[in-house]
């Protein structure tokens, strides 16, 4: 008998215990709607990189792969599913060495070169201004075009914006009319240079603002509708931060605070990366849980970046007209093995898609300054939405959280409170939970809840002020393991899944998986 108990006793201490799920009250104020969080910051970045335009987006007429003009329509399908607001191209640190020129007219003749930045591979021009602007259309996404500020001219810059803008009874606009398009392009975004800083000419911030200041001024769009003074008017974007550098940040703002009739500027851009320290070593296939919480700590760093420049501006410009575009983010990782280390080729993994919610909540909380944003990048590139090989196209885990924030979009921020708590593992150690809420353009109340903890469940109680809840039905993402992918031949490894709240007196109570991001409809 006694040596029975023995064994059961040794049984039970093998078998593993139940992880309990841990409590988390959340308080949403759904009589207080507050900012408006701009569609533009789920903006997307396509840069004459790797696989990113040829073979992502760009395949050419006579492809097998179904097209439209030489564009996937499977990645064009897929783009419009997540309702992009915006696409930045050529570059990226390819924009200050690209000369339009060689990039329009009969494909045939076009300008051959080098990609200098990437590679060091061939850049056949395939892929230019007219095919870019088709692509945007395809896609029902506004174009931000950045100029050569590196290594052209203004006079290119201008002849460039006016091949794009002109009537079709002007030079230019009957040049880009024999390309195929009569009526001039909507130029939304005009981005006066990429990283100024860096690739883009090491300029210190003095010298860039008299550059920026002659580019401002003689870059006329030359649509009446997008003139300074029509209904749309064309957003002229200025170099501005690297990280927690302030220098750009200061300058640029003192100038504009300072400028006259003669220039302006409509936003200050700024680049984020989450590296986890640089040169990018972390993998993006097989790592672990401390490879996991590493790298979600270093990205919610976003959130003092953010404030830090806020800040600045806000002295010059305390009305906030100028918007802080954080058109380059998201994780940077080390190649894939075997890829060319120009591609930066990298897999996309749960955690990725964690870390892109997390900066989505960010991006909202500072919806007064932050008005656009651009993952790098689309296709292929760093934190992708979409992986593509020949005929094959597979969505990843961070294509899946934007389209579960889709609702987002246009949508009023309202007041959330929580108790976060605490997730540690390794010596790392951050809040557990964050979430946002904001009622849409439709006038539903939506809550994005991510769960940090990659071991534990959490129980999220929510209750609302203004309105008492009859239900709640949304989505879950989340997978076994924090390094799990979607491939070609396992597609929906980490793909959404139904989830609902249970519902009593108006309150709301969610059961999310441990390493999870949910987006739910409270309905009341």
């Amino acid at each position: 008998m006694l040596r029975k108990t023995l064994l059961v006793g040794a049984a039970l201490l093998l078998t593993p215990m139940p992880v309990l799920a841990q409590d988390v009250n959340v308080t949403v104020d759904a009589a207080k709607p507050g900012t408006t969080i701009d569609r533009h910051i789920f903006g997307q970045f396509a840069e004459h990189l790797g696989n990113g335009i040829y073979g992502g987006i760009w395949v050419g007429k006579d492809s097998p792969i179904p097209n439209t003009r030489g564009i996937r329509k499977d990645v064009v399908a897929a783009l419009r599913a997540i309702k992009v607001p915006v696409v930045r191209w050529p570059g990226g640190c390819f924009a200050d060495e690209y000369h339009w020129r060689d990039g329009i007219g009969p494909q045939d003749k076009r300008r051959s070169s080098v990609n200098t930045n990437w590679g060091g591979s061939g850049e056949p021009n395939s892929f230019g201004t007219d095919e870019f602007m088709d692509f945007a259309d395809q896609v029902g996404a506004e174009a931000y075009v950045s100029v050569n500020v590196g290594s052209g001219t203004i006079q290119e810059a201008a002849d460039w914006l006016a091949y794009m803008t002109a009537d079709a009874s002007t030079t230019a606009g009957k040049e880009r009319a024999a390309n195929g398009h009569v009526a001039p392009y909507k130029v939304k975004w005009l981005g006066l240079g990429n990283e100024s800083w860096g690739c883009g000419g090491s300029m210190r911030p003095e010298a860039y603002i008299d550059l920026m200041k002659r580019f401002a001024r003689f870059t006329h769009n030359l649509d009446p509708r997008q003139g300074e003074k029509g209904p749309e008017p064309m957003q002229r974007i200025a170099v501005g931060p690297n990280d927690n550098d302030t220098s750009y940040t200061e300058a640029v703002m003192a100038a504009w605070k300072g400028h006259d009739w003669a220039w302006n500027i409509e936003g200050l851009s700024m680049h984020a990366y989450t590296t986890g320290g640089w040169p990018p070593s972390y993998p993006s296939v097989g790592f672990d849980e401390t490879g996991y919480a590493k790298l979600v700590k270093a990205a919610l760093a976003m959130d003092g970046m953010i404030a830090k420049h806020a800040a600045i501006m806000d002295k010059y410009d305390p009305e906030k007209k100028v918007p802080l575009a954080i058109d380059e983010w998201g994780v940077w990782l080390a190649p894939l093995p075997g890829s060319n280390p120009g591609f930066l080729t990298q897999q996309n993994s749960l955690r990725d898609a964690i870390i892109a919610a997390l900066h989505f909540n960010i991006f909202a909380r500072h919806a007064d300054r932050v008005r656009m944003t651009n993952i790098a990048q689309m296709i292929n590139v760093l934190q992708a939405m979409i992986l593509t090989d020949k005929e094959k196209m597979v969505l990843t885990p961070t294509y899946h959280v934007f389209r579960m924030y889709v609702p987002f979009q246009d949508a009023q921020a309202v007041p959330v409170s929580f108790d976060a708590g605490t997730y540690t593992h390794d010596g790392v150690t951050m809040p557990r939970v964050d979430a946002i809420a904001a009622r849409g353009k439709d006038g539903k109340l939506w809550l994005a809840v991510t769960n940090l903890d990659a071991a534990k469940p959490a129980r999220i109680a929510v209750t609302f002020a203004g309105l008492t809840a009859k239900s709640a039905k949304g989505e879950v993402l989340t997978a076994a393991k924090v390094d799990a992918v979607n491939s070609f031949a396992a597609p929906n490894t980490v793909i959404p899944k139904p989830i609902s709240g249970a519902v009593a007196k108006g309150a709301v109570t969610l059961e999310l998986p441990a390493k999870s991001v949910a987006v739910v409809e409270i309905e009341g």
